[in-house]
């Protein structure tokens, strides 16, 4: 009888809000623009939290020295100071109780994209390490092995003893994640938070697609419970 043995996760937009760290780096930034351009910490925030509520994720330091009028030649110090800050951030609500819970039940693993020091303090400021029993940050072994490649996934899977077959990745970005579980032989289940920064992307190919989809982690249960029971059913 088949089943259902591990539970994988992604961490951004998947167990905290993208946004919230985001929001953490704006504020060291506008500490720094006090401190070495004189510009009130209060104004710069509101300035960089505005651009992204208006949908600006690349080029942010760009536009804002742009507007105030300072040189651009300040914006690898400012990217330094965002990705190189101790986050400010914390799990969604239900998600430490929530992977407690499931520890008692299927292996679990965590698999991120990202500059590979970033990640880990996200993680480290969340306080999550605990609960898996694999963790895989895809930039420790280079830039290519960023999702949709399977290499991070089949990484966690043979960290967890576990085949494709019998996992389920958790995550948010239909650009990438679920391509990639498909890949590695995963079943997929999509969170698409309200908050999410990806919440309005549609997947670009039927192999793009989860095959679950929930808007919040507190209805992951009843999606895994289908997926398991898909498993369950004898093969024809």
């Amino acid at each position: 009888m088949r089943g259902l043995n591990a539970i994988v996760f992604d961490l951004d937009d998947t167990l905290f809000l993208e946004r919230d760290y985001a929001l953490s780096g704006f504020r060291a930034v506008a500490e720094w623009s006090e401190r070495n351009i004189g510009i009130p910490p209060e104004e710069a925030y509101a300035e960089l939290v505005g651009l992204f509520e208006d949908g600006v994720r690349t080029g942010t330091f760009d536009a804002w020295l742009a507007a105030r009028g300072r040189p651009l030649d300040l914006v690898p110090t400012m990217v330094g100071i965002f990705r190189d800050h101790e986050p400010t951030i914390t799990p969604v609500p239900v998600a430490i109780e929530l992977l407690k819970g499931l520890r008692s039940r299927y292996a679990l693993g965590l698999v991120t994209d990202g500059y590979s020091s970033v990640q880990r303090r996200k993680l480290a400021a969340l306080g999550l390490r605990f609960l898996f029993d694999s963790v895989v940050v895809s930039d420790d072994y280079g830039r290519e092995a960023w999702k949709p490649n399977p290499r991070p996934l089949l990484l966690a899977l043979e960290e967890l003893g576990v085949a494709g077959s019998a996992a389920v990745y958790v995550a948010d970005n239909p650009t990438k994640d679920f391509l990639g579980a498909r890949k590695a032989g995963m079943w997929s289940i999509r969170v698409r938070v309200p908050e999410g920064v990806y919440r309005d992307v549609e997947p670009e190919t039927p192999d793009h697609e989860p095959d679950a989809e929930i808007d919040r982690l507190d209805d992951l249960m009843p999606a895994l419970e289908v997926i398991g029971e898909r498993l369950r059913q004898p093969s024809l």
